[in-house]
């Protein structure tokens, strides 16, 4: 043990800033940086690449953090599943970490970096070794190795750039920034929806983004291309209207101060309890189970199913794991009995890989009531009319916090299996990550950072 804690106290890391409390413009001068960062490196292409059979997966991209075809290719995969991979481990007892200390959190995070790298690495070869990125004639594959390892650890260092000086965490920021991209482009983008990179005027093919659809399918009376596009459209507005509110609800538990007689706050618990970690994970659990079937179809040995020419999945765990858009389906006159199938078994893993996460990172991220009794007890709160005691508060927030880590988990899991079902512009799970990260943000700027900010954009948060 001795030798391993020495491996993680020298690992490379980057280092926490000196002064207590950021300010507002720092936090966002190194956001902002790194979200430069990201979307550069998106793209500088692989050195060498060939053949990119991955290119065609933009769901995976998005929810990876990810460009295919980039030096980024990895995105925050290596990341989330040593996250998962641990919180796994950790929840079924076969490594325990003492989360209440601050050594086992150290070791806990040291374990996780260390075990992130070695599944850039891991992955790197794995992309280039069973076909998924190609190297071109003359080019050897540990030159492309090479690139996706740069890559990998440059996404790693970010990461942990924005969790220190900057806004929320470099995981949530990527997904936000990817899905947000995709949105805009399935929005408004006049490209041409044949693939070739030209402008939809005057070509006679459709262009990408629904709303220009709508005006290009209208005038010829294709009624049924117009009822797909305005259905993306209504269902995206629908399920991030639902997000927000979602977010926004919250148990107020009434306590105390003991010292001062007669004052008191409200302790809010947020509906959706742990916020958007656990929908990361079971949509990175999706995304690389996807990922994995591909690399083996092109290895020759399809053990998780096939996918088409079009890259969605025809067959085995692949085809069960993937959302139809049952919208789309009804509107066109192509829903099949099989496709509900699909959507019931699709909803429910997103419902129950929800919960299950949900109750590994209230345990592991300190969420749990003693947790929260501690945090209070320290703060010097106690429930109006009871003694104080640790253990009463215990036994107060055990009332809520069980409840509220299960139905949350729920509602997130049903919301994003129904974003994904009904067709909204971009992956069900990808919207609803990107709300509630930007609704986090903007709940975290607000509560630490409003009297640094301008006026006017103080106006603007309030």
């Amino acid at each position: 043990m001795a030798i391993f804690d020495t491996i993680l106290s020298n690992l490379p890391e980057v280092r926490r800033p000196t002064q207590k409390r950021l300010s507002f413009s720092e936090k966002l001068k190194w956001t902002g940086l790194v979200l430069f960062l990201f979307f550069l490196l998106g793209m500088i292409p692989i050195y060498g690449l060939g053949h990119n059979a991955l290119a065609q997966f933009e769901f995976l991209s998005m929810i990876l953090g990810a460009e295919f075809g980039s030096i980024i290719s990895l995105g925050i995969g290596p990341i989330v599943t040593a996250s998962i991979l641990l919180q796994l481990m950790n929840g079924s007892g076969l490594i325990k970490f003492d989360m209440t200390t601050h050594e086992g959190k150290v070791r806990f995070q040291g374990t996780q970096k260390l075990l992130a790298i070695f599944f850039i690495i891991f992955e790197a070869a794995v992309y280039v070794v069973m076909g998924g990125l190609k190297p071109d004639a003359g080019i050897s594959s540990g030159t492309i190795i090479f690139q996706l390892f740069l890559g990998g650890i440059l996404i790693l260092f970010m990461d942990e750039i924005v969790s220190k000086w900057g806004f929320g965490s470099g995981v949530s920021l990527f997904i936000a920034a990817g899905v947000s991209k995709g949105l805009v482009i399935r929005l408004l983008s006049p490209v041409s929806a044949s693939g070739l990179g030209d402008f939809y005027f005057g070509t006679g093919q459709p262009p990408v983004g629904a709303l220009l659809s709508i005006f290009h399918f209208l005038p010829s009376g294709e009624l049924k291309e117009v009822g797909v596009a305005v259905a993306a459209i209504l269902t995206t507005l629908i399920v991030f209207s639902i997000a927000v509110y979602s977010q926004a609800m919250k148990v107020e538990v009434p306590l105390s101060f003991g010292r001062v007689r007669g004052h008191g706050i409200r302790w809010p618990l947020a509906f959706i309890y742990t916020s958007n970690i656990p929908v990361i994970l079971v949509a990175a659990l999706i995304a690389n189970v996807q990922l994995w079937g591909r690399l083996l179809q092109n290895w020759g040995h399809p053990f998780l199913g096939t996918f088409g020419p079009q890259g969605g999945a025809e067959s085995g765990i692949v085809a069960w794991l993937s959302s139809p858009n049952l919208v789309e389906g009804a509107i066109r006159g192509s829903l099949q009995l099989i496709d509900f199938g699909h959507a019931v078994t699709y909803t429910l893993f997103l419902m129950g890989g929800a919960v299950m996460f949900s109750m590994f990172w209230v345990k592991t991220a300190n969420m749990d009531a003693r947790s929260q009794a501690k945090q209070m007890m320290a703060s010097g709160l106690q429930i109006p009319g009871f003694r104080r005691d640790e253990r009463v508060l215990e036994s107060l927030l055990n009332r809520y916090i069980p409840a509220l880590t299960v139905m949350g988990a729920l509602t997130v899991g049903f919301l994003a299996a129904s974003a994904d079902l009904l067709g909204a512009l971009t992956s069900g799970t990808g919207l609803l990550l990107t709300v509630m990260i930007i609704y986090r943000l903007y709940e975290e700027i607000a509560q630490q950072h409003m009297m640094d900010m301008n006026p006017m954009l103080r106006r603007f948060m309030e």
